[in-house]
């Protein structure tokens, strides 16, 4: 199960556990069948349907070794390869790796993960 409690996902979306429930009043957001858990399938795919973050173009340089923690909104596996986007606000994060990877690490919609940068490498690992 990808189900997460609404003060995660307030952590991972940099808003206040008020907000994550008014999303889930307004529809927006829904919990996991007979739980106060949110639905990570439902979270991904809320989140594929947001405008894309805003990017400054000031944006300084970061350490080569940065790490982003979100939650997965799209895998795509087609033959040998993988391509896996997460979203860990503000940013999106897109890694090509092998299917096998993917498999290895049951990556899916909702999936907690976190995106290792360093250069234009992406290392997706799980937390």
């Amino acid at each position: 199960m990808n189900d997460f409690k609404p003060a995660q996902v307030a952590e991972l979306l940099g808003v206040s556990v008020d907000t994550i429930r008014r999303w889930w009043d307004d529809g927006r957001l829904r919990w996991a069948p007979g739980q106060r858990l949110i639905d990570g399938a439902a979270l991904a795919a809320y989140l594929r349907d947001q405008d894309a973050a805003y990017e400054p173009e000031s944006v300084m340089s970061q350490s080569a070794r940065n790490r982003f923690t979100g939650i997965v909104t799209r895998v795509e596996r087609d033959g040998l390869v993988a391509v896996v986007e997460i979203h860990a606000p503000p940013h999106r994060i897109v890694s090509m790796m092998t299917r096998e990877a993917a498999d290895e690490l049951h990556l899916e919609p909702g999936v907690l993960a976190t995106a290792a940068v360093k250069s234009t490498n992406v290392v997706v690992e799980l937390p």
